[in-house]
């Protein structure tokens, strides 16, 4: 190993000696966020931001595709709206920041600085909709959102974040369970065709359900320590908000009814999620359709005549084809240097020139996923980096769709089921009766939450790991962030 991949190899703690930390060090060195001076707050720098970006512009068109449209509600809600609905403001009271002051001067009413926003749009919904005419309402807002947690991590859990809000209102009970449905699909289709993250679909549990809503459903990965992620969820409101915020309509037969309504989010856990399923022992792997550089140029021997003015050729040549690419002519560091920095940093393809491959008339690719070598043909190089480009994705897919099917188990009984989270680790999956005191009696003896019932489920029977009652689900359980 070379001097220059020691110094690089030294900057990242291994996964298997503290994935902890081995997350820490990667968030750091590929200079995707810093911390602030506010606690439990991070800035998310530009190469960070710029994957937030990616996953915003690939999600926004599948909204707008499904006739959702883009709207922005107010970061403060006062406090008589959050209270008008009780399991809302006791789900979420433990997590809320306050304004209590304008300037020096105490305010009559304390705002709620946004943890969610169902309460401030439920009151303007309920001005805007009077006739089935206005039915439906379509609306998404990209916002940040504050939640005072006492535990954080960057991108994982921190007391703001940056995600997306989806709020719909309609006229019936199946078109908001439609809607319900087909957002969760959305978010399904997007992390495993966008991200390269296989996830489990499924129902959550009346205890781990969104407080208001009558049903919600997950997306479920799993990280490579074995632990779950919620990667992005669908609420049925059903009429519980429209009855609270006196949302009605005059529908078609002359009659006042109240609406159905939904809402769905993900956030910039996304990023972590990312990480911690892709990442390996030299940094970040980056699905190529959310890195914000999807190819990085590393000329040879620059000092020599006609590399950089090929080199910027080629670089012109990609950026015109629509690729995300950079060129790295930089000649204060090694090409070693360089090659490591990248390859921490996740960039799906590598691309060497320099002048031999000019003589030939070729680039050699290499991939961040598997670091295969190319000898590609300048006439073929587009269309080659497309492919490559493909097969990364098919591979970081396949790879993490193993991971957890090596770390998905069955359990029978209590025995089985520590055992699996023990020594196992993943998800575990076992047959509950429904029962909420069993829920919270696996919780308490295992750190286990129910992640969801999944929706593809596979026919079962038999009895609760707890009680040994009737079964009535199966359940994906797992210790999770």
């Amino acid at each position: 190993m070379g001097k220059d991949k020691q110094e690089f190899v030294a900057h990242i703690t291994p996964r298997e000696e503290d994935f902890s930390r081995w997350y820490t060090d990667i968030i750091l060195k590929t200079d995707l966020v810093d911390y602030s001076p506010v606690r439990g707050s991070m800035v998310i720098k530009p190469y960070g931001y710029g994957i937030w970006e990616n996953i915003q512009e690939e999600l926004d068109g599948r909204f707008k595709a499904t006739g959702h449209k883009n709207a922005y509600f107010p970061l403060f809600i006062p406090e008589s709206l959050l209270q008008k609905e009780a399991d809302h403001v006791e789900g979420f009271a433990p997590e809320v920041a306050w304004v209590t002051h304008g300037g020096n001067e105490k305010l009559t009413e304390r705002l709620v600085v946004r943890p969610t926003s169902e309460t401030i749009i439920c009151a303007m919904y309920a001005k805007w909709v009077q006739s089935y005419r206005d039915l439906p309402i379509l609306y998404n807002q990209w916002c940040n959102v504050v939640r005072w947690e006492k535990t954080t991590r960057p991108f994982l859990r921190t007391l703001e974040f940056l995600w997306q809000e989806g709020h719909t209102v309609h006229a019936t009970e199946e078109e908001a369970q439609e809607e319900t449905m087909k957002m969760l699909e959305v978010y399904r289709e997007f992390a495993e065709n966008v991200l390269a993250i296989p996830v489990v679909t499924g129902k959550k549990t009346e205890k781990e359900k969104f407080a208001g809503a009558v049903s919600t459903y997950t997306i479920e990965a799993l990280m490579q320590d074995g632990q779950a992620l919620q990667a992005g969820t669908s609420h049925n409101l059903g009429q519980h908000f429209a009855k609270v915020f006196d949302i009605e309509y005059l529908d078609r037969d002359g009659q006042q009814k109240y609406v159905w309504q939904t809402s769905w989010g993900v956030t910039t856990r996304l990023i972590g999620a990312v990480i911690m399923v892709h990442g390996d022992e030299r940094g970040l792997v980056l699905p190529p359709k959310v890195a914000p550089v999807q190819v990085v140029m590393v000329p040879i021997a620059i000092h020599k005549d006609g590399v950089l003015e090929k080199a910027n050729e080629v670089f012109d040549e990609l950026k015109a084809a629509g690729f995300r690419v950079e060129l790295d002519d930089r000649d204060t560091q090694s090409v070693g240097w360089k090659f490591n920095e990248w390859e921490m940093k996740g960039v799906p393809l590598r691309l060497e020139i320099g002048p031999k491959d000019i003589e030939k008339n070729q680039v050699v690719l290499v991939r961040r996923d598997n670091h295969k070598k190319s000898f590609v043909p300048m006439d073929r190089l587009a269309d080659t980096v497309a492919t490559l480009l493909d097969e990364v994705h098919s591979g970081l897919y396949e790879k993490a769709l193993a991971m957890r099917e090596a770390h998905t188990h069955i359990a029978h009984n209590m025995d089985e089921f520590k055992d699996a989270l023990e020594n196992k680790k993943g998800f575990v999956k076992a047959l509950w009766c429904g029962d909420r005191e069993c829920e919270d009696s696996i919780k308490d003896q295992t750190g286990a939450s129910a992640r969801c019932m999944p929706l593809d489920e596979e026919p079962w029977e038999g009895n609760c790991i707890c009680c040994q009652e009737k079964a009535q689900h199966m359940i994906y359980f797992a210790r999770a962030y």
